[in-house]
Order: structure tokens, then sequence, then C-alpha cells
């Protein structure tokens, strides 16, 4: 900032130039001293502004719809009730006077729950053979425990789908004349359910091996009374939840292995490290040598101590772009991620493989631009016009592609987003949009991919909502059941399934409809004709 006393020296537009630049600095310092105040408030103790949570900032996609024709914007009616269960027929009798005449029955269906406690006690016939072994008779089928397996049903469907909480549903089985205390609560939600967290782990092997496309995101966790992040991944088949301390890159590459452990060294691997800046005497060592794969982390650490990577202080670590590297190649060893998609909203750790960019997010960024001048708010709009007609004509393009479309699209990309208009900052930002044009413009050349990650922003509410309700886990074994079952009851929905029906065949409740393994559904979407 110049001197006061330069001031009068200034042009006018040096003058409108400088002042935009204190506006731009006064509205930075205004939000630095909201949050100071807030931060402030809070150590104090005191009460905070109310969190009123802002309208969407981009109508883009909903306004980007296409008309619908005469009569389908109507709300859907409810229909005719079609009761999943058997109706049975109670006829109810009148009396009426005599030479009255009988005209059928007119129907009314009620549909009741009838939830109520039972108690069992099996007498096991105890036999003690010749040789002295003592014989017990076993348990009928789907009796683990001292709660039976329609209990245990209700008890995850209540947590996980219902979203209730383990005091409230204690609570409600004592009320029911079940007597089971918050421990026994606790033990039936986690405690034998590795068959759950190992269909959870095949259903996301099964997704990442046949699904042209992944949708992923995250969001904020505890675990442990610690800070951490839940990564989803999905897409409109299947959804996966998994909760670790960082959201890195090397996180996402673990996560994306699908409970391989293994560290693997092949072209896949190197292309990575050469794309990421790992210098090239250092890829030649690691290519020289005999072994190409590690069963572990300490092997594989083990490996690049003794070549040294350990012991070098540069920029990038070579240690982390190496460890990166293998876990590609252990993903690619295994076909997970084959020529699949990967969406996201632009974070970093994200980029893998054949990337893609949610256009909603990058519309957002436009929107949220501070404009002071009238000519700044109408270069905005501008843009944010020709944004959401260009949006629009992708859709209809996704619906039909056509390759003298494409072309034409990837022209008019390049005439909106090296626009020059006389706002700099929308300008740069512009810049920094057309930069990413291969990733926004991934769907030219794979059509089935989404141009929002709405789905994953979906999915993700559920676990936002178990968070609220129930704050963090405590155990890594409450962690991964938590993310198994919220993933899994996703999963279901996607897939048509009633959770009530895939719990009660998982725990062999008597009666229940027989539902297969949930990956191979998922493998079912994707198998060629």
């Amino acid at each position: 900032m110049p001197p006061l006393s330069a001031l009068s020296d200034l042009s006018r537009p040096e003058l409108e130039a400088l002042l935009l630049e204190l506006f731009d600095k006064v509205s930075g310092l205004e939000k630095i001293v909201a949050e100071q105040r807030e931060e402030i408030a809070r150590l104090k103790g005191l009460k905070g502004r109310p969190d009123i949570k802002p309208s969407r900032p981009s109508g883009m996609d909903r306004a980007t719809e296409p008309p619908r024709p005469d009569g389908k914007d109507k709300k859907r009616r409810r229909g005719k009730v079609a009761p999943r269960v058997a109706v049975e027929d109670r006829p109810i009798t009148i009396t009426v006077p005599d030479g009255s005449r009988f005209k059928g029955y007119e129907p009314f269906l009620v549909q009741d729950l009838v939830i109520s406690a039972t108690a069992t006690c099996y007498q096991r016939e105890r036999w003690v053979t010749p040789d002295g072994r003592t014989v017990l008779a076993p348990l009928p089928e789907g009796i683990d425990g001292h709660f039976g397996p329609e209990l245990r049903r209700f008890v995850l469907m209540q947590y996980h789908q219902g979203q209730s909480t383990a005091p409230r549903i204690v609570a409600l089985l004592r009320s029911l004349g079940v007597v089971i205390s918050k421990r026994q609560l606790q033990r039936l939600l986690s405690d034998q359910q590795e068959s759950f967290v190992a269909e959870a782990r095949d259903v996301l092997r099964a997704g990442l091996e046949t699904s042209p496309y992944v949708s992923v995101d995250d969001t904020s966790a505890r675990h442990k009374a610690q800070n951490g992040y839940c990564t989803q991944i999905g897409n409109d088949w299947f959804t996966w939840f998994a909760t670790r301390p960082s959201k890195s890159r090397l996180n996402f590459l673990e996560l994306l292995r699908a409970g391989y452990t293994d560290y693997v060294l092949n072209d896949a691997a190197y292309g990575y490290m050469r794309k990421h800046a790992l210098p090239a005497p250092l890829i030649a060592k690691l290519a020289a040598q005999p072994e190409t794969e590690f069963a572990d982390q300490k092997a594989w650490l083990a490996h690049l101590t003794r070549l040294g990577f350990t012991a070098l202080d540069v920029t990038p670590d070579p240690v982390q772009v190496a460890t990166e590297g293998a876990l590609w190649g252990s993903i690619q060893s295994h076909k997970l991620l084959h020529d699949t998609v990967v969406l996201s909203d632009d974070a970093g750790q994200f980029n893998v493989g054949v990337h893609a960019l949610c256009w909603v997010h990058a519309e957002r960024l436009v929107h949220k631009l501070d404009a002071f001048t009238d000519k700044h708010r109408a270069a905005q709009a501008k843009i944010r016009g020709l944004i959401w007609d260009f949006y629009a004509d992708l859709k209809a393009y996704r619906l039909k592609p056509e390759p003298r479309q494409a072309a034409t699209l990837r022209k008019r990309f390049d005439r909106i987003f090296l626009r020059r208009t006389a706002f700099a900052t929308l300008d740069r930002l512009l810049k920094r949009l057309h930069a990413n044009k291969a990733e926004l413009l991934i769907v030219l050349d794979r059509p089935e991919t989404p141009l929002h990650t709405n789905g994953s922003e979906n999915d993700i509410r559920c676990y936002v909502t178990r968070r609220k309700v129930s704050a963090g886990t405590r155990s890594d074994v409450g962690r991964d059941c938590r993310d198994a079952f919220l993933g899994l009851a996703k999963t279901c929905d996607k897939l048509g399934i009633a959770v009530w029906d895939y719990l009660g065949s998982r725990l062999k409740v008597a009666g229940s409809a027989l539902v297969q393994p949930l990956d191979r559904y998922v493998r079912g979407r994707f198998r060629p004709a």
C-alpha cells in the first residue's frame, strides 16, 4: 500500500484497483476476526453464535434438469397398498333385519405389528459314552449365545439403520420384558461380527473390480477420543466406509487395496513413481532388486531401509512416493480399480488413476467469489450462466453421446474458461479450472461417469447422523463394525434388498428369505450380456 502522501498522485483507475484490493483484505480480516471471536467465546465457555446452515450455494444441477412432459411433474400418489406379508381374511358379521340381501364383503386392510418378548429354556440332553466322553445335544440353528437371532436382528436394525442409541435400545428392550444390560447390548453390536466386516470388504472388492466408476468423499470422525476421518467409496450399487486417523493419499491408497496387505513393484508402481517426481536413480535402484512383492508394511520398510531411502532428506519424500507407488502396484496386481474412474470433489488425496472432478463443486467456486462492484457482479453472473448452459449440454450428452458433439463441447469449454473479464480474481479462478479440463470433461470419453458427487454426499449423511447421535467409537472392533454395518445397509438399499431380510438371512432367523452374499449382486450388475 502506498503512503498517504502519494495517494493524490494516483490516477482514478489506480485508485479503483487499490480500493478493490483493500475491500478484499478487509473481507478476509473480517472472517479472521469472526473466527477469533468464536474461539475466544469457546475458551471462555460462552455461548457462541447460532449455527445456521446456509442455503445450498448452487442449484446448478437441479436448475439444468430438462422440463418434464405435461402432467409428469406432479407428485406421485402412494398407489395401492401391497403388504409384504401374508394377508389373513377375517369376516365380520352383523345382525340385519329379515329380508335383507347379502351383497358380499367390503375389504378394509389393517396392518399391525406384534412385538413381544419370549424366553425359551432348552433342555439339552447330556450323555456319557462308554469311553467316557460327554455328548451334549446341539442348540437349534441360529442360536449363538443367550440372546436369540430375532432379538439380535432387532438390535442391529435399530442401532445401525434406525440410528438409535444403545441406552434407548436397552430401555426399549427392558420395557418389553427382556432382561439385558448395556454391556450385553454392546457385545451384541460388536462381538463376533467378523463375518459382516468381511462381507463389507468383499463388497468393496467387487465394486472396485467391476464398476466403471466410483465416487469418493470424506468427513470428520472421532475414534478413541481423537479426531479422524471417515472415507466413503461407492456408486449407484454399493457403499463402503472406513474410519482412519488420516485422510492422506497414502491412507486412501491403503483403503483401495480392500483388505490386502502386500506391496508390489510392477509397471504400474514405477509409472506412479515417475508421475510423482521420484528421481530416476531411485526408481532404477528399486527396479534392479530381485524382490518385487512384500507381504506387509514391515517387510516393505525394511527393504527401503536396506536401499538407503530412509536416510534421504529431500523433497518429495522418497519413502512416501515409493510407498504410494508400491500400494498402487498392489491395487493393480489384484485387478482392483482397473480403468475405473475415481470421481471426487478435487480433494488432492483422491487424485489417483483415472480421475474425474465434480462440476457442482467447480461451479461453487465461482458462486462463492466476493464481488464488490456492479461490473464484477455482472461478470460473475455471466460466467455462471455460461457454465450452467454448458453443464446442461453435458447432461444431455451423457444420455446420447456423439463424437462430433464431444469435439464441439471441448472447444466450447476453452472459450468459457479462457475468457478474460474485468474481474482479476475471477480470471485467475477460470484459469485454474481450465487446468482441470481433462478431469472435468472425462464424461466425454466415459459417458457413464456422473457429473457430480451428490451420490457420495448422500451416502455419507448416514455416517454424519451416526456421529451426531453417538459421537465416536472407543475400540477398533467397534469402529470396524459401525463402518461395516452402515455400508452394508446402504448397499442393501441400493440393491433393493430389505435390511431386515438381509439380517434375518445372516443370523439364520427361522422363516427368513435367503439373501446371497452382497458382492454377488454387485458383480451381477456389471456382468456382460
